[in-house]
């Protein structure tokens, strides 16, 4: 499964492609408000960091655009010109599935983003989406099940050999991103913090504490080498 990080913020994502081998970056509009940067200077700088790379980096289209397919396709060719690592989200509207196969004819990448539905991800990926993003946290913050849901994307894809990745977003913790490996999902995207607390654990810890204590009343000893 790959790792996505869902971020703006410049210094989280550079950590990210050090550290964690990434293999994506989801934006939205709320992460380039928290980056302080206008939009386009924003993901402009983003761009710059994974040129010359297979990261690909999920641009936001004007939310206020959602039902004018025309609007969302003028915006989407304009942004992929920016960088050959940009795929454009648009929402799991009408307006977005038609403003995604009329660019997915134009070779332009597509995130079909804000899926709640498996019916949604269904039509996003009829509609050529190079990406459908199902939100799981919000359902389950509403006490809705999301491991069905992810399940359901999952199968309808493969049922009918669609090319779309399945992109699980709005993750809250690690039990949430092994629901979407153990589902079959293509990739997670989850915040910084997110990813760190999931590749930590209090019983990891508690046993490098142990390990710790028995290697400090343990001589080293010497290397001799063994003839043989």
């Amino acid at each position: 499964m790959k790792l996505f990080l869902d971020s703006a913020l410049a210094d989280e994502i550079q950590y990210a492609i050090d550290n964690w081998a990434l293999d994506g970056i989801t934006t939205n509009p709320r992460h380039v408000q928290v980056s302080g940067k206008a939009f386009l200077e924003a993901i402009q700088e983003i761009a710059a960091m994974v040129a010359g790379t297979e990261i690909t980096v999920s641009v936001q289209t004007n939310p206020h655009k959602h039902d004018d397919a025309d609007a969302i396709i003028t915006e989407a060719r304009k942004l992929a010109v920016i960088s050959p690592n940009f795929v454009i989200k648009m929402p799991c509207t009408e307006a977005g599935f038609k403003a995604c196969y009329t660019l997915a004819k134009e070779d332009i990448r597509s995130n079909l983003t804000l899926c709640f539905s498996a019916s949604q991800a269904l039509q996003a990926m009829r509609m050529g989406a190079f990406y459908v993003s199902p939100f799981i946290g919000w359902k389950e913050s509403n006490a809705e099940p999301s491991q069905q849901f992810i399940e359901d994307c999952v199968a309808i894809r493969d049922n009918y050999c669609f090319t779309t990745e399945i992109l699980v977003a709005a993750v809250r913790n690690g039990r949430q991103i092994a629901d979407a490996a153990v589902m079959g999902a293509d990739i997670t995207t989850a915040g910084f913090a997110v990813w760190q607390e999931s590749f930590n654990h209090p019983y990891t810890d508690m046993g490098l504490g142990k390990f710790q204590d028995f290697w400090d009343q343990t001589p080293y000893g010497e290397i001799v080498s063994i003839k043989g």
